[in-house]
């Protein structure tokens, strides 16, 4: 049972819609982001947390601090540290250390790993594609523009 179908035996709510429109907005994320990592494991034999710190690492080609990622993750530096264990004995990452911070090094890409991880990004790019595909383009349009006023609010009252 998804988070929509249990809102029907929930407690009456004054703002019904504002809950129902956040539990379909869960709902939709939770059954993406399950597809996708199902097809990651299937088509690639790795994880959703690997292909997002490779698409970081994409993004930094000079190399990112572990700090940095973490940050930018919001995940914890131990759980960093295993992933980039692992792609760097796969030898799709490397490290290298940081000049004058003996503490520190940067985390990066190898040409290995740059050739694996735009593969899958472009194949990650389809089945979010396909995702969407019963919405037209001025629909996708549409929910993209009410979603950031959404965000923009969300940002204004969090500060």
């Amino acid at each position: 049972m998804d988070l929509e179908a249990r809102l029907h035996g929930a407690a009456p709510s004054e703002h019904p819609e504002a809950l129902r429109l956040w539990l379909r907005l869960l709902t939709c994320t939770q059954l993406i982001e399950k597809q996708v990592r199902s097809h990651l494991r299937a088509q690639f034999d790795t994880t959703l947390p690997r292909f997002d710190l490779m698409a970081q690492l994409e993004r930094a080609p000079d190399g990112m601090k572990m700090k940095e990622l973490s940050r930018r993750m919001m995940v914890t530096s131990g759980n960093i540290t295993g992933i980039t264990d692992q792609l760097v004995a796969e030898g799709l990452v490397e490290r290298m250390d940081v000049e004058g911070d003996r503490r520190a090094y940067l985390v990066r890409l190898t040409p290995q790993g740059r050739e694996q991880f735009n593969t899958m990004a472009r194949q990650h790019e389809q089945w979010i594609v396909e995702a969407f595909a019963s919405l037209g383009e001025r629909d996708i349009a549409t929910l993209y523009r009410l979603l950031g006023k959404v965000k923009e609010h969300t940002q204004e009252t969090a500060e």
